[in-house]
């Protein structure tokens, strides 16, 4: 569905489920159900007349079930989108659970000076205090800016505009539901060429006092791919668990070393078996300040295109 205008200016958006689209079932349950064109329409109200605005539903998910395939069909909508000269930006409804990780993922795929911008819901719609619909309309208006160009993938919430390098979701229920551990203007890894990301199996180790070998040692027996690791402080984990990681880095399995503190820097300076000058020296990665989420999106893209990971953090 397209609503139009006369100016030739179109935006794309990219409905995918998550909160904005939810209503309650029989039992209170929150399920995604609203259509693309019925979240659109007051949205596009707003623009009658400035902005042409093309709803194209992709699916409709609680964004916690999304997996790399899920991804993919993302992505390749959206690169679709930005092959029509006309269009000036795409936009894509999300759920929050998992916003960063599609979002870190499009952003380096993406080659395009146009401007890609997720946004969702942290209430329901039909919600009396629903932040949806402005959300949306702000997420339109950065995407048909010309400002926006140039910048990257972006996540537009809670009237905030933040980068895709370092995004987290910081709160379970504010209006502001995003907050970024980045610069404030990041520096984006050179884009790679996109190829699709489902069959990569990446997994995030936690790293908690006393985590055992088990956890890696399982991840291999099932045909992990490549690890990252939530652990303390800078980047450090147990003796136990750093042996284990130091067994798989010799075995040419990749790891990435993130942390559970919400908010720095991962920086390899401790000894002993599991710290971060130990595992960085058997060449584990440190992923800066991405946290586990993103890190693991950063890795698959790594495996699944053949580039260095460090490259990409």
């Amino acid at each position: 569905m397209t609503h139009t205008s006369e100016t030739g200016k179109k935006v794309v958006v990219l409905t995918t489920g998550g909160t904005i689209s939810c209503t309650a079932d029989a039992n209170g349950a929150l399920v995604p159900t609203v259509s693309g064109q019925e979240l659109i329409a007051p949205v596009a109200e707003r623009f009658e007349g400035a902005l042409d605005i093309e709803v194209r539903e992709i699916d409709l998910l609680d964004s916690s079930s999304m997996t790399f395939a899920d991804i993919d069909r993302i992505a390749e909508a959206a690169f679709a989108a930005l092959e029509d000269p006309e269009v000036v930006g795409v936009v894509i409804t999300h759920g929050t659970d998992s916003m960063e990780e599609t979002a870190v993922a499009l952003d380096t795929f993406h080659v395009d000076d146009r401007p890609i911008v997720l946004t969702g819901a942290q209430k329901p719609h039909g919600h009396p205090e629903a932040d949806g619909p402005n959300n949306l309309f702000e997420a339109v208006m950065i995407a048909s800016d010309t400002s926006a160009r140039g910048i990257g993938v972006l996540v537009v919430f809670g009237h905030a505009v933040i980068p895709a390098r370092g995004c987290v979701k910081w709160h379970t229920s504010d209006d502001l539901a995003f907050a970024t551990n980045g610069p404030e203007e990041p520096l984006r890894a050179d884009p790679v060429k996109y190829r699709p990301l489902a069959g990569t199996r990446i997994d995030i180790i936690p790293g908690y006092p006393g985590a055992p070998a088990t956890f890696v040692d399982a991840a291999i027996e099932a045909g992990t791919q490549g690890l990252v690791v939530e652990g303390m402080g800078a980047g450090n984990v147990g003796s136990e668990l750093g042996a284990a990681l130091g067994r798989a880095l010799d075995s040419g399995i990749p790891v990435v070393m993130s942390t559970r503190v919400p908010r720095g820097e991962v920086a390899g300076v401790y000894g002993g078996a599991g710290g971060g000058a130990t595992l960085a020296a058997k060449g584990a990665i440190g992923s800066t300040y991405f946290r586990a989420g993103q890190a693991r999106v950063l890795l698959a893209i790594a495996v699944a295109t053949g580039v260095h990971p460090a490259t990409l953090f």
